[in-house]
């Protein structure tokens, strides 16, 4: 299978000195590709370095998740660090109401000044929600808007083509037409004429909401990310969702060093993982693990505007 594992936290991992070995196990389990996310200051620099280092197989996203609320930073250094060709997105940023609620204004202010700076940039976003999908869809809707602008052509944007090219039809039979007729952008490759695309905007990374939330995030334009939640015993929920989700909008993702996946909780996640969680969506959505892998894999590289 050829595996693209677009969310893993390579901190631990650096601080053992055991980089080498979890690329090696990754590459042996075929996985060709991995985002190194960043969300600190110290994360940023270090995923960037990384990312240089191993260029086959790494690419890199920085910003400032909502954790750094009272921590230093550095908005011209995370512009050096964003324009580095190995840097591919925005991310990881957003909201999590889940233990501190009562620093959402905080949150929202920090994850908007990120959406900017993304939609500046032409960047894709790596967006965490957890317990606050009213502020995400929000704020991610100003930002389709910026995003649309800053690839605005002196004559406007292309037409949009066929609003079903690559089989969403499932997707309008749940979820209602209206979602279709408002969903953003579809490929950044031109699909007959009118000249190129928009890119995808971003990726609601480990994603565990509800067909609602997921029907949101879609007429958006955003991909939609799974870890290994997908396997745990009391995920049938997120895996009825998951069977939702168009292909071409599906990533994969381990999340590491945590959220290992079954069966090999116990042990500390990574990279390699994802393999797991592939099979796992394409047990739930009834296609071949690695067809499904390659699906994936092409998704990642189209949202990190990758070449091959």
């Amino acid at each position: 299978m050829k595996l693209f594992d677009t969310h893993a936290h390579f901190d631990p991992f650096a601080a053992e000195g055991t980089v080498a070995q979890v690329l090696q196990r990754a590459a042996a389990a075929g996985v060709e590709r991995m985002c190194a996310v960043g969300s600190s200051e110290a994360s940023n620099e270090l995923v960037v370095r990384l990312a240089r280092e191993h260029l086959a197989a790494l690419v890199a996203a920085v910003g400032y998740d909502r954790d750094q609320l009272e921590k230093p930073r550095d908005m011209e250094k995370l512009a050096a660090l964003a324009a580095d060709p190995a840097v591919v997105a925005v991310g990881e940023i957003g909201l999590d109401y889940y233990y501190s609620a009562e620093t959402a204004p905080a949150q929202r202010a920090l994850f908007g000044q990120m959406l900017e700076f993304a939609a500046a940039r032409k960047r894709p976003v790596i967006v965490h929600s957890r317990y606050a999908d009213d502020d995400t869809i929000d704020l991610l809707g100003e930002f389709s808007t910026l995003w649309k602008k800053s690839f605005s052509a002196p004559h406007g944007l292309a037409p949009q083509p066929d609003l079903d090219p690559h089989g969403l039809a499932p997707w309008v039979n749940q979820f209602g037409e209206d979602a279709l007729a408002n969903a953003s952008t579809r490929s950044p490759t031109a699909q007959g004429g009118g000249g190129p695309m928009i890119p995808p905007p971003g990726i609601l990374h480990c994603f565990t909401g509800d067909a609602a939330f997921a029907e949101e995030l879609l007429a958006l334009g955003f991909f939609i990310s799974f870890s290994g939640i997908v396997s745990f015993n009391n995920a049938g929920p997120l895996r009825e969702v998951a069977k939702l989700i168009p292909e071409d909008r599906l990533l994969i993702e381990t999340d590491c060093p945590y959220l290992t996946p079954k069966p090999f909780r116990g042990k500390v996640n990574e990279p390699a993982f994802v393999a797991r969680v592939a099979e796992v969506l394409a047990e739930a959505r009834g296609v071949d693990a690695a067809a499904l892998a390659e699906t994936t894999c092409a998704n990642a590289r189209r949202i990190f505007q990758l070449e091959g």
